[in-house]
């Protein structure tokens, strides 16, 4: 590239070399004849010089791209103008725009019954080189396998969901092997009849001046760490008074583990449901119909994937909740116990109930000191906290407010709260109609083929309990460790009572392994029965 003056200085020419050697002009610039201004030259040829390596950089990538003959400035912006602007050649933008038409046609179109799809994109573009397809075959062979794929994923899915629901329901093998082993302990061995407790407790049992916790299971090792754990993090140990409610079957194995395990200064009082006078079909009618009915046993019994209503429509998500829903531990009246407190203890006036999936891990007995203003229940609050998974319950996530009944009686945006743990003010209970109202409910969706809510017992107890619940400060209950794999370690660590509500029991194999050790430090893994049973290997 070069630049000539012509000799009467009126004219400068830029010109570049061509492929025959010689020169080719790109640019000529005439200066006026008269009033001949250096100044304005000095610029022009600054400007110029600012300039050229620019022309010269797309001249070479004109010339990189075969285009050889482009000697003027309206050439190189016809072939490099969209390159630079970021636009592709018109040709490209009519193929593209053309193939999204075909695929926007193919899309509300069905696909050839006798279409056979590749295994994989291999053969996808292998057929596509064979039998050289149109643009429309194409597009509907990309469309059966993206639809074959999206439907191999979604069976997968609830298949994985159907199989934890199942390994979430079944007995661990050394949990059972517990059982069995402590049941016959309890049938050879002297020792693990004793009465619990001993005849000259017996008075504290009803003792209001001494914190009585209740908890009702069949899940012996569950039970074990739920004592221990509260009990070892009691600053008055001596003041702690358990009640454990079990079934028939398991009352034996359950008797034995705490009569050869004392946990003392602590009570612990083991009963049978069928050790309880008040519980006689006369006064639970509800539930005795609950339990024979033949669909409600079909609802919880039958085939699982069907009752789920195994839509196209349905999520994982709502799925999951349905097979929870169908847990037989929602028929058991282990499950229901806690809405009869009052009578079973009639001497007491104040309890805290627990779930057995819980463990504690701070004294509990401040609990006792909070006013709860006049209400039956203190309770957690699950519709406020920055875990949006865990505490964003409200009434809608529970009721079917397409239900007259519901919709009529009952607010969506109402905060839920949580059963687990949770105060009972006994005294103030007997004088409400709160079991009335528990038995009129579960005989309306009795009526209603159980279609008024989703999950177990806590909707009808919601109902209930309406206008009877005081709110606690959220760190003493933290829930969700069940089914939030992502809790927060940390609040993990301060909160008063974690609770392992979901699917994913910590002495399940589906435990989260990452928060099962906060429930694995409360069992004996030095005791006989544990090791024998080989718990959690």
């Amino acid at each position: 590239m070069q630049l000539h003056f012509s000799p009467s200085m009126r004219s400068i020419t830029i010109s570049s070399s061509n492929n025959n050697g010689g020169f080719g002009e790109l640019m000529k610039i005439k200066l006026a004849p008269r009033h001949f201004n250096f100044r304005r030259l000095f610029h022009t040829i600054l400007l110029l010089a600012f300039l050229l390596p620019f022309v010269f950089i797309l001249t070479a990538l004109v010339t990189l791209e075969g285009v050889n003959k482009c000697s003027s400035f309206d050439c190189l912006g016809r072939r490099l103008g969209p390159k630079l602007l970021g636009r592709t050649d018109d040709s490209k933008q009519r193929l593209v725009k053309n193939f999204v038409k075909i695929l926007n046609q193919v899309n509300s179109e069905e696909l050839p019954s006798v279409m056979k799809l590749p295994e994989s994109y291999a053969h996808l573009v292998s057929e596509m080189k064979n039998n050289k397809y149109s643009a429309k075959e194409f597009a509907l062979m990309l469309k059966g396998m993206m639809e074959r794929s999206e439907r191999e994923i979604r069976e997968s899915k609830f298949a994985e969901l159907m199989n934890k629901h199942f390994a979430a329901s079944a007995v661990p093998k050394g949990i059972h092997c517990l059982s069995l082993r402590l049941t016959d302990e309890y049938s050879s061995n002297a020792h693990a009849r004793r009465q619990l407790p001993s005849p000259e407790l017996l008075s504290l049992l009803s003792e209001n001046l001494l914190h009585h916790f209740v908890l009702s299971t069949d899940n012996i090792l569950a039970a074990s760490v739920v004592v221990n754990s509260a009990v070892q993090s009691s600053l008055r140990p001596e003041k702690t008074v358990f009640h454990v409610i079990t079934d028939k079957k398991t009352y034996a194995g359950m008797h034995s583990w705490f009569a050869l395990n004392p946990v003392s200064p602590a009570i612990v009082e083991v009963r049978g449901i069928h050790q309880f006078d008040w519980l006689t079909r006369e006064n639970i009618p509800v539930l005795e119909a609950v339990e024979g009915h033949y669909g409600i046993r079909k609802y919880y019994h039958g085939n699982h994937v069907t009752g789920a209503n195994l839509s196209d429509t349905t999520t994982p998500r709502s799925f999951a909740s349905k097979l929870q829903a169908r847990s037989p531990k929602y028929i058991s009246l282990l499950n229901h116990i806690r809405i009869y407190l009052p009578e079973l203890f009639p001497n007491l006036h104040k309890v805290v109930f627990l779930d057995d999936d819980v463990v504690i891990q701070r004294d509990l007995s401040p609990l006792w000191d909070i006013d709860l203003k006049g209400k039956v229940n203190g309770a957690v609050e699950t519709c406020k906290g920055e875990d949006e998974w865990v505490m964003s319950k409200r009434f809608r996530n529970y009721f079917n407010f397409s239900h007259p009944l519901i919709a009529k009686n009952l607010n969506p945006d109402e905060c839920a709260w949580a059963y687990g743990m949770n105060i009972f003010d006994l005294h103030t209970w007997r004088k409400t109609n709160i079991r009335d109202t528990y038995h009129s409910w579960l005989k309306e969706n009795l009526k209603s083929k159980l279609t008024m809510w989703k999950l177990g017992t806590l909707p009808p107890a919601l109902i209930a309990f309406k206008g009877h619940v005081h709110p606690i400060d959220p760190s003493w209950h933290m829930l969700g460790l069940g089914y939030q794999n992502k809790s927060n370690i940390d609040k993990v660590k301060k909160a008063a009572v974690i609770h392992y509500n979901g699917q994913s029991k910590p002495w399940l194999e589906l435990g989260f392994e990452h928060l099962r050790p906060y429930w694995t430090k409360y069992v004996d893994y030095s005791n006989d029965f544990i090791k024998n049973c080989h718990i959690l290997e």
